[in-house]
This record gives structure tokens, sequence and C-alpha cells, in this order.
């Protein structure tokens, strides 16, 4: 593989399993765009919230997935996501969204314009993409698999912790009740008709329970070199 040979890692796994920080860092070390999936089905389902429209009304939502563009962009903090023209960085990680995500997910032509937008930006440039269904539907040729995983209970620990860094309260912090959301959401995303949570066949599968955030890197990183060197894909 040359170095002009575009490079795709996808990070698949549950909520709280460490996806997104290890997604951002990878994408930082290596100067890839860093395809956040979880953040295009989250500002469907905010704005879905927003205009009154019931998740579970298919059409409604499939027009708002269809209608309204999704961008990523750079802020002081990081990565932000906007749809529609509106920042939704914080908005979409509210127990509200949380609640409503799942439901949004599993529409089979909210997740076929997502998986568009996805494979576009990845035919142009390498990219880190996380999610729950990377590695087995919408890139099965990325030349890095991994599948993260954690106890629920260390999952719903790291979200509290993540959403008091950004400045949450309420709900949004209690690990009772972040735990309750997480192992609902599991049952639900891996017993979804449309492109169910699973490890792909060929998935490097990493517990990350026990290991820093500096260890999971490290590890993805040997995988990256390696695909560089034996030029799979």
């Amino acid at each position: 593989m040359d170095d002009a040979t575009n490079i795709i890692v996808a990070i698949d796994g549950p909520a709280g399993s460490g996806k997104s920080t290890i997604a951002r860092l990878l994408s930082r070390r290596h100067g890839f765009t860093y395809l956040d999936t979880g953040a295009m089905y989250r500002a469907v389902a905010w704005r879905a919230l927003r205009l009154g429209v019931p998740v579970e009304d298919e059409a409604g939502v499939s027009l708002i997935a269809q209608s309204d563009p999704i961008e990523f962009g750079e802020g002081a903090d990081g990565q932000t996501v906007s749809i529609a023209g509106c920042d939704v960085t914080d908005q979409i990680r509210t127990p509200e969204v949380d609640a409503a995500v799942s439901s949004v997910a599993r529409i089979p032509a909210v997740r076929k314009e997502m998986v568009r937008a996805q494979r576009a930006i990845a035919g142009q440039r390498s990219v880190v993409c996380e999610g729950r269904d990377i590695g087995t539907v919408v890139f099965p040729q990325a030349q890095v698999k991994v599948f993260l995983t954690a106890s629920p209970q260390m999952r719903a620990r790291r979200r509290a912790r993540q959403n008091a860094s950004r400045g949450m309260q309420g709900a949004s912090v209690d690990e009772a009740a972040i735990l309750e959301g997480i192992v609902k959401r599991d049952e639900t995303d891996s017993h979804r008709e449309v492109a169910p949570l699973r490890a792909a066949d060929d998935a490097v599968r990493i517990d990350t329970s026990s290991m820093s955030i500096d260890e999971v890197v490290a590890a993805i990183d040997r995988l990256i070199e390696q695909a560089r060197q034996t030029g799979r894909g």
C-alpha cells in the first residue's frame, strides 16, 4: 500500500465503549478525517424531536435525513456537528436524544442516506469511522476493523464523566440512569432487523474495560501500521 492510498479504519462497538475518544485521537495522530456516524443519526433524531416529528414516523424522519444536510466542522473544543445549519454538538448528547436515536437508526431509508453520505466522504480521503455497523455494512472493505467493548458499568461511568466534562447536569450525569439506557440500547441495537450491532468476522476485538486510552490507541496504531505494510484492501 503506497502513501497515496486512502485508508479506512472502522471502529465498531456499543455505546460508551470508547469509540469516539479513540477515533478522535487516531484521526489526529494519523491526519485522517474523523467520521462520527453516531453523531449523524443523533443529529437526525434531534431534528425530528425539535420539529415535533415522532421518531416512529418513518416517512417524516426519512425526509429529514434526506433534506437536512449534516456537516462536520472544527471548533475550539474539537469537531462540531451541524444539521440544517444548526450547531447541535452538545444537544445531540442529551438523554432525550439517547432515548430516540435507536428508533431513528433502524429506519431503512435513514440508514441508506447516512451510509451514502459516509461513503462519499471516505471516497475522498483516509478516515477513522466509528459506529455500530461500519465494518459489517458501511465499509466491509476497510483495511483496519476493530470492535471495542467494555462492561456496561464501565461504559456508564465513562459516559457520565464525559457528559459532566461538557457541563451537563441531572440525568445526563447520573450513572444509574445512563446504565439503564445503555442496557436498553444494547438490546435494541443488537436485535434490530437493519444492520444490527455485531463484530465483523475479521474485526479485532478489544475489551477496553481495564485498558488506558493510550493502550487502546497503541493497539490500533499497530493494526494501521500492519495494513500499510501488507497493503491489504
